[in-house]
């Protein structure tokens, strides 16, 4: 009796000490997805006028009727092939000085280019809608537009569904000189830029910059990757700030392209 007593209290002393790691392992897991989830990925704005939606951020460039900068999070159960119906581009309610309106785009040549895609979205109604504001468009080649711009959109859509949550920040290179269309004098950006952070590992975050010229290419995109550093001294632009120094200086001067998989997509 006395040999099955301790062998009982054995076995009960081992549960309880799985069930501790089991706790401890979970607890972990549950901080390190709070602390990713409650990530403050905005970039800075030369402007002050930072207008949220709920699924995205941008800060809007009156001076040259462009968004400077678009932000959001993708994550694998946000990408859908759900198909939606297109509404019309209209203003954004929320940029105090409006954003321009649609007809600037026509007849000049240029199509309303989505900075945040639309096919990034499609997860919801409300949020799909959202990026049919002109604050989130962009004057576009056609051929740029569903060429190697686009090529690079579905890439980082493969990139969310296979290595988890991204923070993605987009928009053109907005500087003196650049054409312009319409009543409101819209700019044409000549380059536009992306810069995808994973942060799903804060011990081993991953951040590549791109900055593509504004014509259609035939090459992968991954010909067009650039040191996020080079993209901030052309914007003026702090990306991704809330990093700690000493990671945000080190991903900056990075070009890994190595480190993602690149897939080639069919067009048209």
């Amino acid at each position: 009796m006395h040999k099955q007593l301790i062998l009982l209290f054995g076995i009960l002393l081992i549960v309880a000490c799985q069930n501790e790691k089991t706790t401890k392992s979970t607890s972990k897991k549950t901080n390190l997805t709070q602390a990713i989830d409650s990530f403050n990925y905005l970039p800075t704005s030369t402007t002050s006028e930072v207008v949220r939606h709920p699924y995205y951020t941008l800060s809007y460039n009156e001076t040259y009727e462009n968004a400077e900068w678009v932000a959001y999070s993708l994550s694998p159960k946000q990408v859908s092939k759900a198909q939606r119906k297109r509404p019309y581009f209209i203003r954004d309610p929320k940029v105090k000085t409006k954003s321009a309106h649609y007809k600037n785009y026509f007849p000049n040549g240029y199509e309303k280019g989505h900075l945040l895609p639309a096919a990034d979205m499609r997860f919801s109604e409300d949020a799909f809608d959202d990026t049919f504001y002109t604050s989130n468009v962009s004057p576009m080649d056609h051929y740029f537009n569903g060429g190697i711009w686009n090529d690079l959109e579905k890439q980082v859509r493969y990139w969310v569904k296979h290595d988890g949550k991204l923070y993605i920040v987009t928009g053109g290179i907005l500087q003196k000189g650049l054409e312009r269309i319409g009543r409101e004098r819209v700019a044409v950006p000549d380059y536009f830029y992306k810069i995808i952070l994973n942060y799903n590992n804060p011990n081993k975050p991953r951040m590549l910059g791109f900055l593509i010229k504004h014509h259609d290419s035939l090459v992968s995109p991954k010909v067009f990757v650039v040191p996020v550093d080079s993209i901030e001294k052309l914007t003026g632009i702090d990306f991704f700030p809330a990093l700690p120094d000493a990671i945000e200086n080190v991903l900056e001067k990075e070009t890994h392209p190595e480190k993602w998989r690149f897939v080639k997509f069919k067009r048209y």
